[in-house]
């Protein structure tokens, strides 16, 4: 299976993929170092989103959005345009089960966005540590040696990007990219919205059951390529 992802990212170019994850981490860095500092000093509250302090929030929220949409547009990259470009049938004239073909896709995606969201993370935490003697900003909320910070990003984390494979069935029905990326963008609303005091961020029945729903969407996408002509 690792040989196969491997080549999935080659033939992608993935490199293309970590130039662009790193611009965006950048540009969410620049966009919460200013607001952060200014958020702290207006002493507004948002634990009611991730039960954390305006820092924790910023970051968790900046970066849960990025990458579901840029885990649709991967999923849009190596897999629906693989479809509707034709080069599937390239890939499934190789003497691999098709299904394992898909899976190798899915993980290749899923293993790449969950390492750079973690990385991201991490980095523009870093650099608000940094910057905040500077900026004024106070990051006694972010616990890094503690077990439950280490915990919270890695299953926050992979949370947001299995959620993302919910759009993947979207848009191989509707033999489109854009329909894959414009759900990821209708999962953000929902996940990531908030209607005063009011979201879903923190409501675990409702994230159980996206995680249901992005297994089933899995399923969906691969239970019968082993019979079903190319779209």
């Amino acid at each position: 299976m690792m040989k196969l992802i491997r080549l999935e990212w080659k033939k992608n170019n993935i490199l293309k993929f970590v130039r662009n994850a790193a611009i965006m981490t950048a540009v969410i860095a620049i966009l919460i170092l200013p607001m952060a500092g200014e958020l702290q000093r207006d002493e507004i509250d948002a634990s009611y989103l991730y039960g954390k302090g305006i820092v924790g929030t910023t970051v968790e929220l900046f970066v849960d959005i990025a990458y579901i949409v840029f885990t649709a547009i991967m999923l849009a990259s190596f897999i629906v345009s693989a479809y509707t470009k034709k080069t599937m049938h390239l890939m499934f004239s190789y003497p691999i089960k098709r299904r394992k073909i898909l899976l190798s896709q899915m993980a290749a995606v899923w293993i790449f966005n969950m390492t750079a969201m973690i990385a991201s993370k991490l980095l523009i935490y870093a650099i608000l540590l940094l910057s905040s003697p500077v900026l004024g900003i106070s990051m006694a909320e972010i616990q890094f040696g503690s077990l439950s910070f280490w915990l919270d990003l890695l299953i926050r984390s992979a949370a947001m990007v299995s959620i993302t494979y919910i759009s993947l069935p979207v848009g191989l029905r509707m033999k489109s990219s854009r329909a894959t990326i414009v759900t990821a963008v209708i999962l953000v609303l929902f996940t990531q919205g908030n209607v005063g005091t009011v979201s879903l961020v923190n409501n675990t029945p409702f994230f159980v059951v996206l995680f249901v729903l992005s297994a089933v969407s899995v399923y969906l996408s691969v239970f019968n390529a082993e019979t079903k002509d190319l779209l």
